[in-house]
C-alpha cells in the first residue's frame, strides 16, 4: 500500500529539489516531511493504533467504534489501513474486534496494559509473532 504511493512523492519531492535523482538524503526528506516513520507508518497509522491503545486499552474495539473515532469511512479503514497493519504485525482481527499486539505498543513507546489471554486470536499466541 504504501511503497507504491510513497514513491510517487519521494519522486515528486526530489523533483521540487531540482535532483536528477533520488539518493538516501533525498528520500529521507521526503519521508520525514510525509510523517512517515521508520516502520513505514504514516500519521494515521500512528494515530488509528494511538486511538486503540489510548482511548480502548489496546482493544479489543470494533471497527464501527473506531470509524466514528477516527471520523474516517469504514471501509477506509478495513481497506487502507488495517491490511498494512496486520501485515507487519501491529494488529489483530479478532471476533470481538480489532487488537493491538505488544509489537505495536513497543512501537508506539506505550506500556502494554495487563489483558485477558482470551481476548486474542486462537492461534496468535499474544499476538506478537516476532
Amino acid at each position: 500500500r504504501i511503497a507504491g504511493r510513497l514513491l510517487r512523492r519521494v519522486r515528486d519531492f526530489a523533483s521540487a529539489a531540482d535532483a536528477d535523482s533520488v539518493d538516501r538524503g533525498i528520500a529521507d526528506r521526503a519521508l520525514s516531511a510525509l510523517e512517515v516513520d521508520s516502520a513505514g507508518l504514516d500519521a494515521m497509522d500512528r494515530r488509528y493504533l494511538t486511538t486503540i491503545a489510548l482511548n480502548y486499552g489496546g482493544g479489543p474495539v470494533g471497527v464501527e467504534t473506531m470509524a466514528a473515532a477516527l471520523s474516517e469511512p469504514r471501509d477506509a479503514i478495513e481497506d487502507i489501513i488495517e491490511p498494512y497493519l496486520i501485515q507487519c504485525g501491529y494488529l489483530q482481527r479478532t471476533p470481538r474486534g480489532r487488537l493491538l499486539t505488544s509489537h505495536a505498543f513497543r512501537h508506539l513507546g506505550l506500556a502494554e496494559p495487563n489483558r485477558d489471554p482470551s481476548q486474542f486470536g486462537r492461534f496468535s499466541g499474544n499476538g506478537d509473532e516476532d
